[in-house]
């Protein structure tokens, strides 16, 4: 059965038709994720969803525990893994409640662990295109057909907040030709690569930026109505694409990224390192 992770809101789980809804505490070598993983299964597929940021949003973008969270999807059995996440639009033609299937990533983050590397192994993956274009594919495709507005491909800013930019840096970044900013995708995006997990990301606009002239005349209870369509949105988008993903005859390159990516030689790995790693590295090793 194909398993799917959803990372996102705590409310996301809440799909029609979503059967056998469990919770399940677990613990990983890098401690406990946000939260308890919720599974589920929709059709013929399994669910396996985790509140990013834990459930009452309790924790900041930076404390947000990235690698135990996409190790705990990976011990889970996911091998798609669906990023839904709040943006501001740094693009006139991006308006709120607009998705954007973005395809490139820049890392503005400063205090964030991004690897499962270190410690006596050594691995590099390949990030030229960090998004899995067979998932992102399909996640265009439900768009579509449910005539979401949305915009196939784009450059998320991952900043490393909580603050939000200031102008100038809004400014500079949309010099760079960038077209959404965020605060939570990476890590995300290089963790689930390593773990072989293909990675897509859902970037819903909740508002536009700070450089936008009128950013600040925007009130507290549009925002929230925004969120509110986009998380309806989210959930029509995710249940339309789960029998895609079934369906799909493509495969994806993410999920054998590690093969050739090691580079510490097998004989020098630590054992300690070999097994903490094993999930990851062990079909490599022999």
């Amino acid at each position: 059965m194909v398993k799917v992770g959803v990372i996102g809101g705590s409310g996301l789980y809440e799909l029609p038709g979503l059967a056998d809804i469990r919770e399940e505490v677990v613990d990983t070598p890098f401690g406990s994720p946000s939260d308890a993983l919720i599974h589920g299964r929709l059709g013929d597929a399994s669910l396996v969803f985790l509140p990013r940021h834990g459930r009452g949003h309790r924790f900041t973008p930076t404390e947000v525990p990235y690698r135990a969270n996409l190790w705990a999807l990976k011990q889970a059995g996911c091998s798609w893994v669906i990023s839904v996440s709040a943006v501001g639009s740094l693009r006139e033609e991006i308006a709120p409640g607009q998705v954007v299937l973005v395809d490139q990533f820049i890392d503005r983050t400063r205090q964030r662990p991004s690897t499962f590397f270190g410690d006596g192994v050594v691995g590099h993956i390949s990030f030229g295109d960090p998004v899995c274009g067979v998932l992102r594919s399909l996640l265009r495709d439900s768009c579509a057909s449910l005539s979401v507005p949305h915009h196939d491909g784009g450059t998320y800013v991952c900043m490393e907040g909580p603050a939000f930019s200031t102008r100038a840096e809004s400014n500079l970044y949309r010099s760079w030709g960038a077209s959404v900013i965020g605060m939570t995708n990476l890590p995300e995006a290089k963790l689930a690569r390593e773990a072989e997990m293909a990675y897509a990301t859902l970037a819903m606009a909740t508002d536009y930026d700070c450089w936008h002239p009128h950013h600040d005349q925007v009130s507290v209870e549009a925002v929230v109505a925004v969120l509110h369509a986009n998380v309806h949105n989210a959930k029509r988008i995710i249940a339309e694409t789960i029998p895609r993903i079934v369906a799909n005859q493509t495969p994806s390159a993410a999920h054998r990224a590690l093969a050739g990516a090691i580079m510490t030689a097998t004989d020098r790995i630590d054992p300690e390192a070999r097994a903490r790693l094993d999930l990851l590295i062990g079909r490599y090793l022999g």
